[in-house]
């Protein structure tokens, strides 16, 4: 470069705090506009406030958890892979573990200990604390305005989508694009909670399940099975496998779609019974609301009894077969009826975006506006829970950083 190049990154998240670290590296002047008080808020929450960094899976197993577009980002996960992620951020001094699926996290289980790396990185650039309101394309470059007018030789837009408005994803980056001419997909709710008529929901609320299975059904047709872990709420079902299962589900409708849940998922139906015909003969004299403490968490004995139709002060000895097989049934099925999903709002990820088709899937540069680049959340890609979604906001923010910088 004959004169320093500068750039503008919008956006102080994942990819934004990626692409800005990068593209300083090799030499540029780099400024990052974030509106909130805090680079990374979004980071922090993520996996529980733990990170769940990348995943430490090949190539083409990262493509099968990608159900959008995941062609377009061969190129990305190429130039900074999942092993790359790791090796970045250890270099950075961050301890990292792999856990359950390829699941990786820092060892610290914070994940404020992947801001503070992703800050330190960044230490080259300028932060600052402004709502970009507008970007304009002139012949001498792009005009920023927030609190002021100013100059850029390059944009890289990284501001994420419309989940989780209150971490800074409010939807004004793809108002900015579609400003520069870009086509913005249909936006709605990935990896976000299930609503349930169901009044059970409400009964167990705050139930976490571990180590059960799941299938989900529409008129008898399997649309998806999970093992893992899950929540009950007051508006229906959450956590890991819900979340998974509503990436899955997203743009269908749910009316007619049930959730059944194998709280015995570890015995087969025939091991099961017999342990319930011997639970039912060692408790032969007690009611049958106080036989079943062996065999579920308190919070669901209630419901089970309701759903059973098994009166609560029976003895146990006078339950019939019939009876017992009605609550296998519901050990190994319980049912759960969905409405609908959460507000976008309340989504980790939002499917849609900026047309993929409008962006060079090699440089993230847009074929619309020379000169602005892409990357995270912002471009119509998403994936499953795993990692995924980081590790393609870091491998589109450090092309698009890379690319800005040396082109």
């Amino acid at each position: 470069m004959d004169e320093t190049t500068k750039i503008a990154v919008i956006g102080g998240g994942a990819a934004g705090l990626m692409a800005a670290g990068t593209a300083a590296s090799l030499g540029a002047d780099v400024t990052i506009f974030e509106h909130m008080q805090y680079v990374g808020r979004k980071i922090g929450i993520t996996g529980k406030g733990r990170c769940n960094v990348t995943n430490a899976c090949t190539l083409q197993e990262f493509m099968e958890n990608v159900p959008r577009n995941p062609r377009f980002l061969y190129a990305a996960l190429s130039a900074l892979t999942p092993d790359d992620t790791m090796q970045f951020f250890e270099s950075l001094g961050v301890k990292l573990k792999v856990e359950r699926a390829r699941r990786v996290f820092p060892e610290s289980d914070k994940a404020a200990t992947i801001v503070n790396a992703l800050r330190k990185y960044t230490q080259g650039t300028k932060i600052l604390q402004e709502k970009v309101t507008s970007v304009t394309k002139e012949e001498k470059g792009f005009i920023i305005n927030g609190n002021d007018a100013r100059i850029y030789d390059k944009v890289i837009l990284a501001t994420g989508g419309r989940s989780y408005p209150r971490t800074g994803s409010d939807g004004s980056g793809h108002r900015l694009a579609r400003k520069l001419g870009h086509t913005v997909t249909p936006l709605s709710p990935s990896l976000v909670p299930l609503e349930s008529p169901s009044p059970y929901c409400e009964r167990m609320q705050g139930l976490s399940l571990k180590n059960v299975g799941i299938r989900i059904e529409k008129g008898g047709k399997l649309l998806y099975s999970d093992f893992g872990e899950m929540l009950f709420t007051h508006f229906g079902v959450s956590g890991p496998m819900i979340l998974s299962a509503s990436a899955h589900l997203s743009g269908e409708s749910l009316d007619g779609v049930s959730l059944l849940i194998d709280f015995k998922s570890a015995l087969d139906e025939k091991t099961l019974d017999a342990r319930l015909i011997s639970i039912f003969e060692k408790e032969s004299n007690k009611d049958f609301a106080n036989a079943l403490s062996s065999l579920l968490p308190s919070t669901a004995i209630d419901v089970f009894i309701d759903a059973s139709g098994i009166p609560p002060h029976k003895k146990v000895r006078e339950i019939t077969k019939e009876e017992r097989r009605r609550l296998l049934s519901l050990l190994k099925s319980f049912c759960i009826p969905l409405s609908g999903f959460r507000p976008i709002e309340e989504a980790i990820i939002t499917r849609g975006g900026i047309e993929v088709k409008e962006i060079s899937p090699k440089t993230m540069e847009s074929k619309i506006c020379p000169g602005l680049y892409l990357a995270g959340e912002i471009i119509d890609v998403d994936a499953y829970t795993g990692g995924y979604n980081l590790q393609i906001a870091f491998s589109t923010g450090y092309l698009a950083g890379k690319s800005a910088a040396e082109y």
